[in-house]
């Protein structure tokens, strides 16, 4: 057995698991065209006495209108701030998941440091999206270290969904079997 790739899969699987959603949307991915996956992320640092921090983000899914050899790789723009971050990605794609030609970037606004806890930010997140009746904005937590891999696990997660609508419509508009 290989213990260095069972480590891998432990320390991806912490991760994956260490990220919640703590409030998730339920509409699919155009299968023609871009789109975009809004979302709030709330963050804690390390420590017992750490900030909890809020930040209002934007993922742009985008699907190339023609297909080249540049195009055949997926593409994550403003996603990673550390190699860590980046190494889980790499663990994804290689073992579990195939993003082919898709482009993905993230547009995330500042951090706003909140006195709450992580249970209080998502709950006041969560009023206030109710009371503009938002159903198309995700509510995200994670470790800070893990923040650009929890916007990532939410838009594959969304992504991933959608799949079997976007291949029906592919097929009533007669581009598969």
């Amino acid at each position: 057995m290989d213990f260095d790739s069972y480590n891998q899969e432990e320390q991806f699987r912490s991760a994956w698991n260490a990220i919640t959603v703590e409030r998730g949307v339920e509409f699919s991915l155009f299968t023609f065209g871009d789109q975009d996956l809004p979302y709030f992320l709330v963050t804690k640092a390390g420590g017992t006495d750490a900030m909890v921090s809020v930040r209002e983000g934007t993922v742009n899914v985008a699907k190339p209108k023609i297909i080249t050899p540049e195009s055949m790789h997926p593409e994550f723009r403003n996603f990673f701030e550390s190699e860590e971050e980046y190494g889980y990605v790499e663990f994804l794609l290689a073992r579990t998941a195939a993003f082919g030609n898709l482009k993905l970037t993230n547009n995330e606004g500042p951090a706003k440091i909140v006195t709450d806890t992580v249970a209080e930010a998502v709950a006041k997140l969560n009023r206030q999206l109710d009371d503009i009746e938002e159903e198309h904005t995700a509510i995200l937590s994670a470790p800070e270290p893990l923040a650009g891999f929890a916007v990532l696990r939410y838009a594959s997660e969304r992504i991933m969904s959608s799949a079997p609508g976007n291949i029906q419509e592919l097929r009533e508009r007669g581009f598969l079997p």
